[in-house]
């Protein structure tokens, strides 16, 4: 790591301002003559909308305007959200019903926004909401993912938005036809509500006929491109901008109808309008994560082999598209179909259905947390259906180093690996052996004791392209600007280390400016576990600029040919010369001569293939059986991140995933009843882990640097929950197993654990 990172745990520099109540948020900087919005929303499922008159409302006491879907189109506004459509197995676009950025002839979940109004304060604003006189004729409200049932949209049949398939279904039947034994396993895929710790908020302001949204989204210029489209703007005539941001995991990553909205009332009425969400009105409005039922089936030879592996999968897309979602189950999902095992033989067939829920999307993962559950799921059923220790199992199945770079059978080409090795390794720091011990301790005091595996492996995603801006400033400091947006992980820090490593700029000197539109024209945003690797792939780039541009200008300087200045990570050396400047002496001495263009470098780079993170979660949990409760008393995480940048940031990454997992796993339930009425909707009845909830997570780093950038790295932001889900799942089951229970599904809930325990014992009788 001398070259490309220290590898130092060096402690987060914006905690600093975060903890003593620094932080700018968008609510924090909102301009203060900013009027406020209120969103009136469908009060019902599904209904088409017989009624909704607003005039008493735009009467009322402070209030400034309030629009509904036909003042956004009279004012000549694309009121359709963004969506994008997957292809059907037939080759024809998946479903593209249009989402109004309010409710237009027909609502179709609760927290739909139907009307929008501003006034001088909240408090006036939620007064007038209760003035609208909204009615609608009731239609039967659809919850299940069955195909069928009240049709949401024309554009989509029995409520099927897609139907998707990848991989050789003839092939795949055939093996499975030819096979020594199959085993199969239906699981669920519990829905979340992603729960921020900051809610969705923005502002939007015009000037002189420019266009300014500042949110708290995951990067700007999506967002831009959008605005672009809804006003019919140029370029020039949008910026976008994020603040200090509290929390993303892919759920602010794409566009809602607030952003829009905020804007067009800003236009109408010339004043800065700002809307921040509150948490149940986040709850109900924010794209949900998973909601997902597989049914996967493993062939096997007679030598426990896989030869084959089919999935048949129905997704819940919630009331519309939402911008990523048709792509999460489907192609997100089959990046890591067959994780780490050596099989060629794949189907994988989904169905994604329109329901009258609030539309789902990415979560910390987005399809690779979804898609390595089910495989770990099966591979833990398939080990004790075949009477063979799972790790065993994992073994036969394992692509061994020698075959890599390794083509997987939906085309992903893993770079390097050495599974088995960080196998062992996990078997070691988790004591493992120790066990059998632990599990007979708990029984003699009546408790059920279960250990889970899992291995995944996860594909990084997103633009492998990015940029980066480095300005030598008149005070001495240096910035750089980047591309992506930091929502909580730590990007100030590591990408200051990062360029201080490889410039010796001291990193107290380096200023991070991120989230501006203005400031920098591209950028990727943050998502998929890509910012790492891109940005710093791009840091090193304008580095190696500024190397030669310095280079060339310490020729004359120094009196020596350029081919014989060396920069050596901190100085600019040669034999020929008694100068060693640093970076910073060389932006000095150039503004002295007046060459300000040597005092700023701006470079793009890509990536020439994706890295592949991976690793072993190993946990141990305790099962009452007279509660039913569940507690996660040991987690083992042994990682392959390849070369790391600051291990501290790495481990407390996979913390926070794990902690999601758990959270996932034990805790979280949405529930919506038979009216589409959501009754999870506020903290007294959805339950997310606390610090009480969570054991000691063992972190180890067994790095196998990637070939597929300079740097050997691998993303590590969303692997925590990638492997978390199964391994808590596997677990569980092996706690419940011996007690008949053949078929344990998440959230495992106090309730839904005492009463699988309960049928098993039936079972077993």
């Amino acid at each position: 790591m001398d070259k490309f990172g220290k590898s130092q745990s060096v402690r987060r520099t914006e905690d600093v301002r975060f903890l003593t109540g620094e932080g700018r948020y968008v609510d924090d900087i909102a301009p203060g003559d900013a009027l406020h919005a209120v969103f009136f929303r469908a009060p019902v499922a599904h209904g088409v909308i017989t009624e909704l008159d607003v005039s008493d409302a735009a009467e009322a006491e402070g209030v400034h305007a309030v629009l509904t879907c036909a003042d956004l189109e009279a004012a000549g506004m694309n009121v359709a959200m963004p969506g994008a459509r997957i292809k059907n197995r037939d080759g024809s676009d998946g479903a593209g019903p249009v989402r109004p950025m309010l409710a237009r002839d027909r609502v179709r979940y609760v927290g739909e926004p139907v009307a929008m109004i501003v006034a001088d304060t909240v408090a006036q604003a939620r007064d007038a909401a209760e003035l609208i006189m909204f009615d609608a004729d009731d239609l039967p409200a659809k919850v299940d993912v069955a195909k069928g049932g009240e049709t949401l949209h024309a554009e989509a049949p029995e409520n099927l938005a897609f139907d998707w398939g990848m991989g050789d279904e003839a092939a795949t039947e055939a093996a499975f036809a030819a096979a020594a034994k199959t085993v199969s396993l239906e699981v669920e895929d519990n829905r979340i509500i992603v729960n921020s710790m900051e809610p969705r908020g923005c502002y939007a302001e015009w000037t002189d006929g420019r266009l300014h949204v500042a949110n708290n989204g995951q990067g700007v210029w999506v967002h831009k491109g959008f605005l672009k489209t809804a006003f019919g703007l140029e370029d020039d005539d949008i910026r976008v901008t994020n603040p200090d941001t509290g929390g993303g995991f892919g759920m602010k990553s794409m566009a809602y109808n607030e952003y829009f909205c905020c804007a067009q009332a800003a236009r109408v009425l010339g004043r800065p309008v700002r809307w921040m969400s509150e948490r149940t009105e986040a709850m109900l409005t924010d794209n949900g994560g998973r909601d997902l039922t597989s049914l996967a089936e493993f062939a096997f030879d007679a030598d426990n082999k896989i030869t084959a592996y089919r999935v048949r999968q129905t997704c819940n897309l919630g009331a519309y598209n939402s911008q990523f979602a048709q792509f999460i189950q489907t192609q997100l999902f089959s990046r890591v179909l067959m994780g780490v095992y050596d099989v060629q033989t794949t189907w994988l067939q989904v169905d994604g259905i329109y329901t009258n829920t609030v539309p789902v999307d990415a979560y910390r993962g987005a399809g690779r947390p979804e898609a390595i559950y089910v495989l770990e799921r099966l591979m833990d059923r398939a080990a004790r259906e075949l009477g063979v220790d799972p790790w065993e199992l994992r073994r036969i199945n394992f692509i061994k180093p020698e075959q890599f770079p390794y083509k997987a059978a939906t085309g992903e080409t893993y770079d390097v690996g050495d599974f088995n090795l960080l196998l062992n390794r996990v078997q070691e720091v988790a004591d493992t052996a120790g066990f059998a011990a632990r599990r007979d301790a708990d029984a003699k005091k009546g408790k059920l004791r279960g250990l889970g595996i899992c291995y995944y492996i996860e594909s990084i995603l997103g633009d492998p392209s990015e940029g980066a801006k480095v300005v030598f400033e008149d005070d001495g400091t240096v910035s750089i600007y980047v591309g992506t947006q930091s929502n909580g992980q730590g990007h100030e820090t590591v990408y200051a280390a990062f360029l201080s490593d490889q410039t010796g700029i001291p990193a107290d000197r380096i200023t991070v400016i991120q989230g501006d539109s203005d400031l920098i024209k591209q950028g990727g945003g943050t998502g998929g576990s890509r910012s790492v690797t891109t940005q710093n792939n791009a840091t090193l780039a304008t580095v190696g600029a500024m190397i030669d541009s310095f280079t060339a200008f310490l020729s004359d300087e120094m009196g020596v040919p350029a081919s014989e200045i060396s920069f050596d990570d901190e100085r600019f050396r040669s034999d020929g010369s008694n100068l060693t400047p640093t970076m910073l002496e060389v932006a000095e001495m150039a503004r002295d001569k007046g060459r300000d263009d040597l005092l700023s470098h701006h470079e793009r780079a890509t990536l020439p293939a994706r890295s592949f993170p991976n690793g072993a979660h190993v946990t141990e949990v305790i099962v009452d059986p007279d509660t039913g409760v569940v507690t996660t008393d040991r987690y083992t995480v042994v990682d392959d991140f390849g070369n790391l940048i600051n291990p501290m940031l790495a481990e407390g990454q996979v913390h926070g995933g794990v902690a999601q997992g758990i959270g996932q796993a034990v805790q979280e339930r949405v529930v919506y009843d038979e009216d589409g009425q959501l009754l999870t909707a506020s903290f007294m009845d959805y339950a997310l882990p606390r610090a009480v909830d969570l054991p000691y997570i063992s972190f180890t780093s067994e790095p196998v640097p990637s070939t597929a950038n300079i740097m050997g790295m691998k993303g590590c932001g969303e692997a925590g929950t990638v492997g978390a889900l199964a391994a808590i799942s596997n677990a569980v089951q092996d706690a419940l197993w011996d007690a008949g229970v053949r078929q344990a599904d998440m959230p495992f809930t106090p309730h839904r654990v005492w009463e699988m325990l309960n049928g098993g014992r039936i079972a077993a009788e």
